[in-house]
């Protein structure tokens, strides 16, 4: 008798209730379905004797979702805890004695199968175009159609500026995704686009990504402890700012988590890089030299199994740098330095323009035009002369550094540093000019000369400076620092002239600051006309524009200004690179909300702002402060309001320009010559505006005919070029044999992409019917409940009769049970549950309401609102009644 009980209690079967599951086992926990990982029973039983003694040791299991939204969620619960924990048995089969289902279940059961087994070796039907939150166009099913048929998915998005790189690369994350082909993911992007790609992918796709940053950091060391705080193993889906990612710390935890060799499976299913332009290798011609973001981005790649680039500029005007990024794609087709041949590139790259893409199906252009606009600036005669100076000096310093390759290389970083400077704003010349000055005298003092450094030692710490001009204020000081003392290091002293017109600089510099600056009246004069007629104490109307700069100490002298030409604060938003990511997100947020909620006018923004962002939901003008020596970022610049979503009619591009400009017109094109002494401040910013119009000329490949672009302002801003004569020839000559040119017919390709998705739609079943079906059919096996009709949220809610129709939305007019006899007169019918677009009457088919409906700039729908009502509160009141928006 004694037998049994020496041998403790007996453990449950398999089938028992509260037997722990098995590994593979499908389970019910929590009201959720998830899959059997991992059993692990406790070697202790409890910690309380009394209850150990008649129970079974407790087990942890491993689950993980098995729900098309929630794939790669997991969750450890000890199972003998768990309340309402069910088992499926794995052979059961379902038992006819309750009958047999009603066809239309059945036919929904096949549906909602059909729809989850998507096996990879299916390349046909795509998926991920309906089971997404976008509005898709034609030409952005082309990446996901063609990763379907490449074994590994390497692409170089390369579309231009505002086409949608974003959801293209969704569509192809979240297709690889529902087929098992990539589950862990990392997306490397700008500082400023990380809270937008989070965004985007949660709420356009589904996709949960974390962010990588410090603060995570942090929260890991929190809750895991120091051993387990690395990042990059803590989430299968994460997003991290490419400045982040290359400092020692982030790249040492990455470090620890990758194999010293690349290997199967790879550490990432699928890695994306965002403006991958910027990671490419800085420099010119062969001499390109792997930045700390290149470097971070080689170190990834090799242990990633897919590679997405973005870039609507990949090509910087260099070959090296160009087939470096390639190179990282993909290398096995592609070498650094290497000319990629064409039929390989066409493989890999997608890259549509603007202007390439075919009408609307009603005729109308899928963009606007884009028209760009000079501002004639007069001059002060004391910043000719100042500049005159600076040319002397530049000069001088070229003649006579005597100091090899090295100190030319300085000498020129030098003069393009300062007139770079110069041509922003006073204040960012005086930055520069008296941290310049105080370095070269510095040597003087020195006790000892230190060792001239190398090109190759130089060139990182030269650019270095660009790259941190989005840092923050700390470190950007630091970076232009070590690159002046760099410079300093390799050049000769300075002579006494010299340094004589650095002072004079550095004093001119310092007053020009509290001067009246001509060129900032003109952009007064500009702006008012847009936004404040009446001037900035006066009212102020709806349009909205941006204002690019190079560099911050330019947009805090800007902001300064404007305030103290009393421009209202709130009417200034500012958007660069060294701001808190939430403080960015809600500039970003308020510019792009209807002025009538926002007060926000006035936009002034770094290059940080001109990489990824939306910015062109009611705005369709852009002012340079500058014009950028690099075409490609000009181009970035155009691209944050000339997109996808941009429903003004033509953007406006504005450039500031010396008097007697000829103008922007292609016909003009030929006329480069400035009328002005060679090297003199209106002869310089002439061969800039003349960049400008050719940059605009030749937008169809800014990659190799950008390149000469870009040489030629370097060489004339350096002194050593004065005509575009032989640069037109070499841009025609490269324009024919384009890098990012590829043969094809655009037209055929855009058919085949339509019928790859009817086919996938008609193979698939999906249609509103069947998709209704399944929903209301799950609902009720699950819930036993089933879909209730609730309003349409872009619509209002039903009114008494008086109130309104529910076709038209008409004040005073009865709701139609049955279609009206007459059609609105304002113009063609179109569907009542459809918004109209901004600048075309609303009509319905069903009313009979004879008013013309327009619908006001702010987007409330309201009868002949157009944004003036005489009862101010009362157009608000209709808004918050039964505005979409």
């Amino acid at each position: 008798m004694d037998g049994p009980a020496d041998e403790g209690p007996a453990l449950p079967g398999p089938n028992s209730p509260g037997a722990p599951p098995a590994p593979g086992q499908l389970v019910t926990v929590r009201n959720r379905p998830w899959l059997v990982t991992g059993v692990t029973r406790s070697a202790v039983s409890s910690d309380d004797p009394a209850r150990s003694a008649g129970a079974a040791a407790p087990h942890l299991v491993s689950l993980t979702s098995v729900e098309d939204d929630a794939r790669d969620e997991e969750l450890r619960v000890v199972w003998e805890l768990e309340q309402g924990a069910d088992v499926r048995d794995q052979y059961e089969l379902p038992s006819p004695a309750a009958g047999f289902d009603e066809p239309g279940r059945l036919d929904a059961f096949l549906d909602a199968v059909r729809w989850g087994a998507i096996a990879s070796a299916d390349k046909t039907a795509l998926q991920a175009p309906f089971r997404s939150g976008v509005e898709i166009q034609d030409y952005q099913l082309d990446p996901v159609v063609r990763a379907l048929s490449m074994p590994r998915t390497n692409l170089l998005i390369a579309d231009d500026v505002g086409l949608g790189k974003t959801v293209e690369a969704g569509l192809v994350m979240q297709e690889l995704m529902l087929r098992h082909r990539a589950r862990s993911m990392l997306i490397v992007c700008p500082a400023g686009l990380t809270l937008q790609w989070r965004d985007e992918m949660r709420d356009k796709f589904g996709l949960d990504f974390r962010i990588v940053d410090t603060k995570l950091l942090r929260e890991l060391r929190r809750s895991a402890g120091p051993r387990h705080a690395n990042p990059w193993i803590h989430h299968p889906r994460l997003i991290v700012s490419i400045d982040w990612l290359k400092r020692e710390r982030p790249l040492r935890m990455l470090r620890e988590v990758l194999p010293p060799v690349p290997e199967y499976p790879r550490a990432f299913d699928l890695l994306v890089v965002d403006e991958v332009h910027t990671c490419a290798p800085s420099g010119t011609g062969k001499y390109a030299v792997d930045s700390q973001r290149t470097r971070a981005v080689k170190l990834l790649a090799p242990h990633c199994e897919h590679r997405l680039f973005l870039s609507a500029t990949p090509h910087n005007g260099y070959l090296e740098s160009f087939t470096a990024l390639l190179e990282l794609l993909d290398d096995h087709r592609f070498a650094r330095g290497v000319k990629p041949p064409e039929e390989q590139l066409r493989r890999v790259m997608v890259r549509r323009l603007k202007s390439e893409l075919p009408p609307k199906w009603n005729g109308e252009p899928r963009f606007p035009r884009r028209v760009p606009h000079p501002l004639e600036v007069s001059y002060a005669d004391e910043t000719r002369a100042a500049y005159a100076k600076l040319s002397e000096y530049a000069r001088s310093r070229r003649e006579g550094h005597g100091g090899g390759k090295a100190a030319g290389t300085a000498a020129d970083f030098v003069t393009t540093l300062l007139k770079k400077r110069f041509l922003s704003s006073p204040k960012a010349f005086a930055e520069t000019v008296h941290t310049h000055l105080n370095t070269m005298t510095v040597r003087r003092a020195a006790a000892e000369e230190e060792p001239a450094p190398s090109v190759r030692v130089l060139r990182p710490l030269l650019d270095g400076v660009e790259e941190a001009e989005e840092d923050g204020e700390q470190e950007r000081a630091e970076a232009a620092a070590r690159a002046l003392t760099a410079a300093r290091q390799a050049m000769r002293p300075l002579s006494d002239h010299e340094r004589a017109l650095l002072t004079e600089l550095d004093t001119w510099a310092v007053t020009a600051g509290k001067r009246p600056d001509a060129k900032f009246a003109r952009f007064r004069e500009w702006l008012d006309k847009i936004t404040c007629p009446d001037g900035p104490l006066g009212g102020w109307g709806d349009q909205r524009v941006i204002v690019f700069t190079e560099y911050r100490d330019t947009q805090r002298w800007l902001y300064e200004q404007l305030i103290a030409a009393k421009y209202p604060p709130e009417r200034i938003a500012l958007l660069h690179g060294g701001q808190d990511p939430q403080e960015r997100e809600h500039v970003k947020t308020v510019f792009q909300e209807s002025p009538d909620l926002s007060p926000v006018r006035i936009l002034l923004g770094t290059d940080a702002a001109s990489e990824g962002i939306n910015l062109q939901a009611y705005c369709h003008r852009v002012l340079h402060w500058e014009i950028p020596w690099n075409p490609n970022r000009l181009e970035q610049r155009n691209g944050r309001v000339d997109r996808h979503g941009q429903h003004a009619e033509q953007v406006d591009v504005f450039h500031f320009v010396p008097e007697g400009w000829q103008g922007f017109d292609a016909a003009q094109d030929h006329q480069t010559e400035s009328g002005y002494d060679d090297g003199a401040l209106e002869d310089e910013l002439h061969f800039l505006a003349v960049a400008a119009r050719k940059t605009e000329r030749i937008r169809e490949d800014l990659g190799s005919a950008g390149e000469v672009i870009a040489a030629q302002v370097e060489q004339k801003m350096l002194g050593r070029r004065s005509s575009w004569t032989t640069a037109d020839a070499e841009i025609t000559k490269r324009s024919g044999k384009a890098v990012l040119k590829v043969e094809r017919d655009l037209a055929r390709d855009l058919e085949r992409l339509v019928d790859a998705l009817t086919g996938s739609r008609q193979d698939l079943h999906l249609n509103a019917g069947t998709v209704e079906r399944v929903v209301r059919t799950g609902l009720r096996l699950a819930h036993n409940k089933d879909l209730t009709e609730v309003p349409d949220p872009l619509r209002p809610a039903a009114r008494p009769a008086a109130s309104g129709c529910r076709s038209c939305r008409a004040p005073g007019h009865a709701p139609a049970t049955t279609a009206c006899a007459t059609p609105s007169p304002a113009g063609t019918a179109r569907s009542s549950s459809t918004r109209p677009p901004p600048t075309t009457a609303r009509t319905s088919s069903t009313c009979t309401w004879a008013t013309a409906w327009s619908r006001c700039a702010c987007g409330c729908c309201a009868p002949n609102c157009g944004r003036a009502a005489t009862a101010p509160g009362s157009h608000r009141a209709w808004r918050a009644r039964s505005c979409p928006e």
